[in-house]
């Protein structure tokens, strides 16, 4: 043995020492190392299934003669963490993005298998998998089961957010949404609906880093199981063959994502996720230049919240190669994908039936230049987003009184207990990124507008966020925010707020020299206080134009 190798078996000793104790033959260390970052707990249904989902990948990796080395990542729920938890949760996408790869980093995994679910996990991971730029694979829980109620009706998760705003307006009764709690999130797996969650894991396939109907499926299903095991095994084969994150994700590829997710119904939080992955692998797209590239593609289907559809439907009905197959001729068919191939050659091995009624050909399409709006104007200068899917035709455009709100707590005081007018505009300020901080998602007013019937009606702006779950002519992540002395924070009861989606306008009819005056005048308020992280995410957060970027 030369002396320089004597030098290596020692330096590395106290590895292989530590790697014995937890169970790791010297033997199993000459393998590829494959890290397997799981986000499994159980407070989260999401999350729960991939405690057994991990066993099956572990049977893969051994199996094709690599070595699994599982831990584990925070993975909260948003639909849990609702009012001041929310403040938690869109600043902890970065905490997971960067304990994951500090912990690649530290213990020096060949290549990964990412098992992820949910609205912050998915793109948090992505995020770590952006930075690391190692052989990556992703794998999502799949779907929770849909609950069909008493009366034979199809109901998931976000009817449960609107039926707080039926109970509260007499549409149901007490009994009704007492059964609802308990049984709408009726199983384990992602909610059954396009919200930000399904569009992230749906994302993934579209990019080519998940396999196939991986988002879709039903969380119990064997063929979950199967696929695991295949995860598990490619995993190895792609870490042999050096195939990196960036081999995969291109620009292309990723301009494809954004075209499918634009063609589906997606989430408004993908637009801010979009743009922070996209930022850490060094591709220009800001939020002018996603307007582009989204409003190319027609949509070509929406699901729950936006139409009856839950993702069980989006399965049988074709799944993801389904849509893509009908957005085809805009996507760029040579990109890679992780499980083997390229794009174009699994578009040309699908066979399964499509159904039209769920999913149309371009053709035919449900709207033209994209689902969302990015809106501009004296209001947003810096951008705003909306998801125009999902929004009925006749809030296309709509003009109103404003009412103003520094809290979500307060706007959920005003609908829960005072009249609210047909035509106005509800404003939603000081709950940005920094002025949260942390950007909570307004999801539990917006449904509960919905719930009362007022969506056709009422418009809902603010400098915070929506949930992928939500629906109506909701706007979101005005730029810049109140707290930053935005345009939003000088807004005052009975101002006229006008909001044009086809023409991506956001209007406050009040004069620049008014406004010049209440700018001179405005004070930050000493409300939303901020201790802990909270306190250092709002010193180090950027703009939500630019993806709301704190650790990366």
């Amino acid at each position: 043995m030369s002396a320089f190798h004597a030098d290596t078996e020692r330096n590395e000793a106290y590895y292989v020492g530590l790697m014995n104790a937890v169970g790791y033959r010297n033997k199993d260390l000459d393998r590829p190392m494959i890290g397997i970052v799981n986000s499994w707990n159980d407070v989260n249904p999401g999350h729960k299934p991939l405690r057994e989902l991990a066993q099956y990948v572990r049977e893969g990796i051994w199996a094709a003669g690599g070595t699994p080395c599982e831990f584990n990542l925070p993975a909260p729920c948003d639909g849990m963490a609702q009012m001041r938890g929310m403040n938690y949760i869109l600043p902890q996408r970065d905490l997971i993005a960067g304990s994951a790869a500090a912990m690649v980093r530290a213990h020096g995994f060949d290549g990964l298998v990412f098992l992820c679910s949910c609205d912050k996990i998915v793109p948090g991971m992505l995020m770590a998998a952006a930075s690391l730029n190692l052989p990556s694979i992703f794998l999502t829980a799949g779907s929770m089961l849909p609950y069909e109620a008493p009366d034979g009706r199809i109901l998931v998760t976000p009817d449960l957010k609107e039926a707080i705003g039926e109970v509260n307006a007499g549409r149901i009764t007490e009994q009704q949404f007492c059964e609802y709690k308990i049984n709408l999130c009726f199983s384990g797996g992602t909610c059954s609906m396009y919200g930000t969650a399904n569009t992230m894991g749906v994302f993934c396939e579209a990019i080519g880093i998940a396999p196939a109907d991986s988002t879709t499926m039903l969380f119990c299903s064997a063929a979950k199981y199967r696929q695991a095991r295949d995860v598990g095994e490619r995993a190895v084969e792609i870490t042999r063959q050096g195939l990196r994150f960036s081999d995969v994700v291109t620009q292309r590829s990723f301009e494809n994502g954004v075209l499918h997710c634009a063609a589906t119904g997606g989430s408004t939080n993908f637009v801010l996720h979009a743009m922070a992955i996209a930022r850490i692998l060094g591709y220009p797209i800001d939020l002018k230049r996603f307007d582009e590239i989204q409003s190319q593609a027609p949509v070509v289907a929406k699901f729950k919240p936006s139409s009856r559809y839950n993702m069980l439907d989006y399965q049988r009905a074709g799944g993801v190669r389904a849509t893509l197959s009908a957005i085809r001729p805009l996507l760029d068919c040579t990109a890679l994908r992780v499980m083997g191939g390229t794009l174009g050659e699994m578009l040309d091995r699908f066979d399964r039936p499509v159904d039209a009624a769920v999913i149309h050909p371009m053709s035919e399409p449900l709207h033209q230049n994209g689902c969302f709006s990015i809106l501009y104007g004296n209001l947003a200068p810096q951008g705003c987003a909306v998801k125009k899917s999902g929004v009925e035709p006749s809030m296309f455009y709509h003009r109103g009184p404003a009412v103003v709100f520094d809290s979500e707590e307060e706007v959920m005081e005003h609908l829960l207990h005072s009249d609210v007018k047909p035509g106005c505009v509800l404003v939603i300020r000081y709950e940005g990124p920094k002025g949260g901080p942390g950007m909570r998602e307004m999801s539990i007013p917006a449904a509960t507008l919905v719930g009362m019937g007022l969506h056709t009606s009422v418009a809902m702006i603010t400098d915070g966020r929506f949930s992928g779950a939500t629906r109506g002519p909701c706007v979101g992540h005005i730029c810049p925010e109140a707290y930053e002395g935005g345009p939003i924070a000088l807004v005052e009861n009975g101002d006229i707020i006008a909001i044009d989606l086809e023409h991506r306008r956001i209007t406050l009819e009040v004069s620049d020299e008014e406004l010049d005056r209440r700018r001179a005048a405005w004070k930050r308020p000493s409300h939303h206080p901020a201790d802990g992280i909270l306190r250092a995410y709002r010193s180090g957060v950027g703009s939500a134009s630019e993806g709301a970027p704190w650790l990366f």
